[in-house]
């Protein structure tokens, strides 16, 4: 079955830069492409990936 991935956006903080990631959404998880190169493709995660990616960026785990 193939994604097609919705919605795509990019933090607010990112400004203009054109150096970032999208976001977007597909049924029970998220796809992640790079702005620099959207043709390359993108990677998924299921619900429970994404949620556990969210909570180490927030809690500093990959500084």
């Amino acid at each position: 079955m193939t994604v097609h991935p919705e919605g795509w956006r990019k933090s607010s903080r990112s400004g203009q830069q054109s150096a970032c990631v999208e976001v977007g959404r597909i049924p029970h998880g998220a796809a992640v492409r790079d702005t620099k190169d959207r043709g390359l493709g993108y990677v998924t995660a299921d619900r429970k990936q994404w949620q556990a990616f969210l909570a180490a960026v927030k809690t500093g785990r990959f500084e």
